[in-house]
């Protein structure tokens, strides 16, 4: 499987490919690999949209899944840049609930691109399984402009790639 690491301001990814689509993007400090001509299309295209260049990532993905975890992902490919929704959002369109949608999004193997930060809790940002945690998720909504309300981006973290 082609895989290829790149830096971003919220920490070094790892890309990888399977099947001629994006099947993954991991946090690592591992070296990645050999690389591919679609690997190195989604390494721009991850840095058009960490530079606040690039709003739609326009990339063939396969992620690895159930057919309701895919269900939820496509919805979360449908929120636009710069906006969120929430858990409950996402079960009433997917007719689930939000504990299984906040799994889902937990379970989501290409994040970034398929935009598991914009999905919210009711009250607050929710939970976020990529490295970092809520400082990635606060670093990725501030760069979209869709932190809510009394949030605050955390220190230490800036968006410069």
């Amino acid at each position: 499987m082609p895989s290829l690491s790149i830096p971003s301001p919220v920490g070094p990814l790892i890309l990888e490919e399977e099947r001629g689509a994006v099947a993954a993007i991991r946090w690592s400090t591992a070296p990645g690999g050999n690389g591919s001509p679609l690997l190195a299309e989604a390494a721009r295209q991850l840095a058009a949209y960490f530079r606040g260049e690039l709003r739609v990532f326009d990339l063939p993905l396969a992620p690895a899944g159930s057919e309701f975890e895919r269900r939820v992902w496509a919805q979360m490919q449908a929120i636009p840049y710069g906006e969120t929704r929430t858990y409950g959002d996402l079960a009433h369109a997917t007719d689930s609930g939000p504990r299984a949608v906040g799994r889902a999004c937990g379970r989501n193997p290409i994040p970034i691109v398929i935009p598991c930060h914009r999905v919210l809790a009711r009250g607050g940002l929710g939970g976020y399984s990529g490295e970092g945690g809520l400082v990635t998720k606060r670093t990725l909504l501030a760069l979209e402009g869709a932190l809510p309300e009394g949030e605050l981006p955390l220190p230490g973290r800036s968006i410069a790639a």
